[in-house]
């Protein structure tokens, strides 16, 4: 563990296609996390999501982190890395135990979670996470958020399982660890940003995030609370990048600027007698370019993503229970125009998620581009107590006082 004073530092590093960034938060328990220090680098290893060059993503980390170090005056030791990609999968799986003293206890929970993991997966792919969607206890038609405490012979849990690619995450643990550093988890990228961006009503109404970032689009659907679907398309802004360089005939890194500056996804918001200058390959004169065009470029990809979302959500089941619509961020969700066309397209209420629960540095706490990094923070901070994972924080040590205090007056 990071530690900085009596304060525990948790670090989040979140391995993009387009980039890595270290986000270090320094928290004590019951209080917001503060995010005290960020950097930031280009990452040229990655391909949607998976990692194909080591060399190049390793010192795409190491620059992340030693800038991270020190803006934030710490020493650096262990991360929680984020995993993405369309090797991940979901699928939900029921588990079932026993309940060995007559009332059920936080090892039941464990017990039973364990029970629902046991499903066959094939030999390349683990098991990342398993996330307890509700419990039932004996024949409770209800589903029961927390069973801990209550009477009964059987404990029943509905859990939705993601499993990945084995080589996919070893090569992600692999750049980490060739960076000195230790992996306290890896998470999924979805999971991370929606434990930052949905507010807890969304979950419960039925909510969609999607969350666009450079190489993957990845999609968590909640509903009732707990997380029902997970996905990755491997279809996102590099997409968008690579036609704006097709259609004006420029260099990549040029058309990736030109779609910041000038790209919108609406072709209706640019005006016809708007026009951008293009630099040409090579040394041909730069030329210029009505911008009109470029948006309509914009808009057909992005409505090949949402088209994409939309697929991916009447397949998971959930479309008509996304009560409360769809919630963007990443990079690629702050193009103008994006929520007017996911609106129209989806006709549901859309809006840009932007990191919150958390405090600190104004650029990381207000940007859509770090809900996955900050989301790592928050997962790591309520994973540092696994055997207590349905107490919220805080809670833990007046339910141990209240127990020793009974046990002292009873006898």
């Amino acid at each position: 563990m990071n530690r900085k004073g009596d304060k525990s530092l948790i670090v989040g590093l979140d391995i993009g296609t387009s980039k890595v960034v270290a986000l270090v938060g320094e928290y004590s328990p019951g209080q917001a996390i503060e995010v005290i220090g960020i950097g930031s680098h280009e990452s040229r290893g990655l391909k949607r999501g998976v990692v194909v060059d080591i060399e190049s993503t390793v010192s795409s980390i190491q620059r992340a982190i030693e800038e991270a170090e020190l803006m934030a005056g710490c020493e650096i030791r262990s991360v929680y890395a984020s995993l993405s990609g369309s090797h991940t999968q979901c699928r939900n799986s029921p588990g079932i135990v026993p309940i060995t003293s007559g009332e059920v206890t936080y090892s039941d929970l464990e017990r039973v979670l364990e029970a629902a993991k046991a499903v066959a997966v094939p030999a390349d792919q683990k098991i990342l996470h398993a996330i307890p969607q509700e419990y039932i206890v004996d024949n409770s038609q209800e589903g029961i958020r927390n069973p801990v405490g209550m009477s009964g012979v059987r404990l029943e849990v509905r859990a939705h399982l993601i499993t990945g690619a084995q080589s996919a995450a070893q090569n992600i643990s692999k750049c980490v660890q060739r960076c000195g550093l230790q992996v306290d988890d890896l998470i999924l990228s979805s999971l991370a940003s929606s434990a930052t961006v949905l507010t807890s009503d969304e979950k419960e109404l039925g909510v969609v995030l999607v969350d666009i970032g450079a190489g993957t689009t990845d999609i968590a659907v909640f509903v009732q609370g707990a997380i029902r679907h997970s996905a990755s398309l491997p279809i996102a802004g590099d997409q968008v990048t690579n036609d704006i360089a097709h259609l004006l005939r420029t260099p990549t890194p040029e058309a990736e600027q030109i779609k910041v500056r000038y790209a919108c996804a609406l072709a209706q918001l640019a005006t016809a007698e708007e026009s951008i200058q293009v630099p040409s390959v090579g040394d041909r004169p730069p030329r210029r370019l009505a911008r009109q065009a470029l948006a309509e470029a914009v808009q057909n990809r992005y409505e090949e993503i949402f088209e994409m979302v939309q697929a991916e959500l009447r397949r998971s089941g959930f479309e008509e229970l996304v009560r409360a619509g769809l919630v963007l961020t990443g990079g690629s969700a702050k193009m103008e125009g994006v929520v007017e066309l996911a609106e129209e397209m989806l006709h549901m209420p859309v809006r840009v998620g932007i990191p919150q629960h958390v405090t600190g540095l104004g650029e990381v706490v207000g940007n859509p581009v770090h809900a996955t990094g900050v989301g790592l923070l928050l997962w790591g901070s309520q994973i540092e107590h696994p055997r207590r994972p349905v107490l919220p924080p805080g809670k833990v040590g007046t339910f141990w006082q209240k127990l020793r205090n009974w046990y002292r007056g009873e006898f």
